[in-house]
């Protein structure tokens, strides 16, 4: 009888043991699913992530030792000419596995800033992957259940034992492989669903293109840049809505389908305006934008080092945005960033186009005139002043004064490329003067709020060299209280990102802020060498593990009337 009762406790301990790891199994589902759509669903972005996090994700430490000792186990024994019982196994693997295995800390962080959203599209992708995923458990849990491989069990069911009985290191093994593999299903099914996913794709264009070619009298406008794109887009729907039926995509709608959806669902037959953001990671992104709505005037904001990543080169970067200029309907115009050469020379060849020049005063400016100047650049805590320049063909000089809640030089230079395009639209400039002084600070742009007692300078949006810099320079302007700095520094930008970080770390000691926190143990190194090599104190910085680590120091330091600069905000894949 206690033989029998003994049999049954391990059996029980199995069961459970089983139950904890299926636990951990669907974490770690849920965990890939939610990195690949963070990813964007892109394969090769996703093969490049589990290459960096081989260590920390894929196969963790944890999960090394448990596969390890139970492969010495196994095989170990069997050299050695070991026979263990069925209890050492059982005691042995189960103890191991659940020391090993039963946390799901890892895929389970507390606290996430964009949540698992389940869309059709991760509805669709779930299914191959789920059920390529479940296979290896479920066929471990059979056969560790059924005991076929076990002697044990054969000589208990021949003796009438009172048990289920299982064969552990079977079910261990099995359910270890499952775990395994889990990031190469996601992977094969991503590549499953891809020319279901690109038919899908390809059926919202050729709607969209159809609704546009029925719409003879809108005009759209397209912009593209390394930054400033969102900026640009809603300063320019600002200006344009004082005499225009505007449509504008939402935040960072940037890519085929962010478009198709706002052409399918939301342009309607009284809109004049169609304002599109064109976003580009990879060389053909401009091109397959234009190929669903053609612009009839182009706007440029510059060309820098965003997604130096994956382009590879700066003058990669260059012809891609560059497209935006060939792709330009006959007749149309392009508005360019005068104060960036590259930008400046787009379209030069093209003689059945109008091309215009912005930019300000106290930057280099190209070669070509600029039609409109800034000039007097100064900042309050109402936003930015400036004096705006003309050059009209009635008068040698016009002149206006620019007051806009807006900070920053290169919101400035947002404003110029807006203004370029309602000139030419026939606003009025004392119209436009109006507008400016309402626009509405653009959302984690440098975006100035007022938090319980402090002040918040949101930036959380901008991830590049030149962007980083001036919000750093800006907070340093404050002088009244205490600044702070929260920041995981900058991303894709190939072979120059430890490089433009070590900059980014000097500019924050330059700018003599009171503290910063740096997001990303690892990451934040580089930030940190830049920081401490341009003379910061190390008693003002520290690195975190992630934003909300951050937070809650800052709460421990911050005072009424402070400020505090969020400078670039990575998803949730990055923390450490």
């Amino acid at each position: 009888m206690l033989h029998t009762y003994y049999l049954l406790f391990l059996d029980s301990f199995a069961v459970i043991f089983t139950l904890i790891m299926l636990r951990v199994l669907c974490y770690r589902w849920l965990f890939y699913l939610h990195v690949f759509q963070q990813l964007g669903y892109k394969t090769n972005e996703l093969r490049g992530w589990l290459k960096e996090h081989w260590n920390e994700r894929v196969i963790p430490r944890s999960f090394a030792y448990f596969l390890l000792s139970t492969m010495v186990l196994i095989f170990g024994a069997k050299v050695l000419m070991i026979r263990l019982s069925l209890t050492a196994e059982a005691i042995i693997i189960f103890s191991w596995g659940i020391t090993y295995l039963s946390s799901t800390k890892i895929f389970r962080p507390e606290k996430v800033k964009k949540p698992l959203i389940w869309t059709a599209r991760l509805k669709r992708l779930s299914i191959p992957f789920g059920l390529s995923s479940i296979v290896l458990p479920l066929l471990a849990t059979y056969l560790g259940f059924s005991g076929w491989l076990n002697d044990a069990f054969v000589h208990s069911r021949l003796q009438g034992a009172a048990s289920i009985q299982f064969d552990a290191p079977s079910l261990a093994l099995g359910l270890a492989l499952g775990y395994t593999f889990i990031p190469l299903f996601l992977l094969l099914a991503g590549y499953l669903t891809a020319p279901i996913e690109q038919q899908i794709q390809n059926g919202y264009k050729l709607q969209a293109r159809k609704k546009l070619a029925s719409l003879p009298h809108l005009k759209v406008i397209a912009i593209t840049g390394s930054y400033g794109k969102t900026s640009v887009k809603f300063i320019l729907r600002d200006l344009l809505k004082e005499r225009f039926s505007v449509c504008v995509t939402p935040g960072s709608f940037n890519t085929p389908m962010g478009i198709c959806k706002v052409i399918n669902n939301d342009l309607q037959a009284y809109h004049q305006i169609l304002i599109l953001e064109m976003g580009a990671r990879y060389a053909g992104n401009i091109s397959e934008l234009c190929d669903i709505a053609q612009p009839n005037i182009s706007i440029v904001s510059n060309v820098g080092l965003a997604h130096l990543e994956t382009f590879e080169s700066q003058e990669v970067i260059a012809k891609e945005k560059g497209t935006l200029v060939d792709r330009l309907k006959k007749d149309g115009l392009a508005v360019l960033n005068g104060n960036d050469p590259v930008v400046s020379r787009m379209g030069e060849y093209r003689n059945d186009i109008k091309r215009i020049h912005v930019g300000l005063s106290s930057t280099q400016e190209s070669t070509t005139n600029l039609l409109l100047k800034a000039s007097n650049i100064n900042y309050s805590t109402e936003g930015t002043h400036f004096k705006l320049n003309k050059n009209s063909a009635k008068s040698s000089l016009e002149q206006w004064e620019i007051q806009c809640p807006l900070l920053g030089e290169h919101n400035v230079q947002n404003l110029l490329l807006a203004l370029g395009v309602g000139d030419h639209l026939g606003l009025r400039m004392n119209t436009m003067q109006l507008a400016a002084s309402h626009i509405k600070p653009i959302q984690h742009r440098l975006e100035l709020k007022a938090i319980d007692d402090y002040f918040m300078i949101d930036d959380a949006f901008n991830s590049n060299p030149i962007g980083a810099k001036n919000a750093v320079e800006i907070l340093g302007a404050f002088r009244s209280s205490q600044r702070f700095i929260i920041t995981p520094g900058m991303i894709e930008l190939g072979n120059l990102e430890a490089e433009e970080n070590n900059k980014f770390g000097a500019h924050i000691a330059e700018a003599n802020l009171d503290y910063a926190f740096i997001v990303g143990l690892e990451r934040g190194k580089v930030i940190e060498q830049g920081y401490l090599e341009a003379g910061g104190n190390p008693e003002r910085l520290e690195r975190v593990k992630s934003l909300f680590e951050a937070n809650d120091k800052l709460k421990q330091r911050i005072r009424p009337g402070d400020i505090v600069l969020y400078e670039n905000d990575l998803p949730d894949i990055y923390n450490e």
